[in-house]
């Protein structure tokens, strides 16, 4: 019970530090009405409504997950942050195929499985984000590219 309070404090005080980041975004005067603060707000608002669930009602015998769920854990956010470095100087297609392969080589360990969709998935988005939402995706590296 007291490390469900605990959690929940930490999450209260890490979703009022997201709210007030997102109040110090800059708006232009050509932004739209609801302007580019309100989903982070709303976001943060969420996360501390439900840390204060947490932290008034505990769960009265809480279970913590194998050793091994945090090690994969670790595993799913190296990933994620070694891709956001990856980003620009590898193009999208490479960085994201080998993330969401590693990521769904995770979720069922089977290579062959994790490979296609990871290929699948960094084509399928690229084709979406780039072509659907008109969002300036670089494929590749620079130097391949041209």
């Amino acid at each position: 019970m007291a490390s469900d309070r605990i959690f929940g404090l930490v999450f209260a005080l890490l979703a009022l530090a997201y709210i007030a980041s997102a109040t110090q975004i800059q708006t232009s005067f050509l932004s739209d009405p609801v302007g580019p603060k309100t989903f982070p707000i709303l976001i943060g608002i969420v996360g501390g409504v439900s840390a204060i669930f947490i932290v008034i009602r505990p769960d009265p015998s809480p279970t913590w997950p194998p050793l091994r769920t945090f090690g994969a854990l670790f595993v799913a956010v190296a990933v994620l942050v070694l891709y956001a470095f990856a980003l620009e100087p590898l193009g999208f297609l490479l960085p994201t195929a080998i993330a969401a392969g590693v990521l769904s080589y995770q979720i069922n360990p089977r290579i062959g499985f994790a490979a296609l969709a990871g290929i699948g998935l960094s084509i399928g988005l690229f084709i979406i984000f780039r072509y659907a939402l008109g969002l300036g995706l670089v494929p590749f590296p620079s130097g391949l590219s041209g």
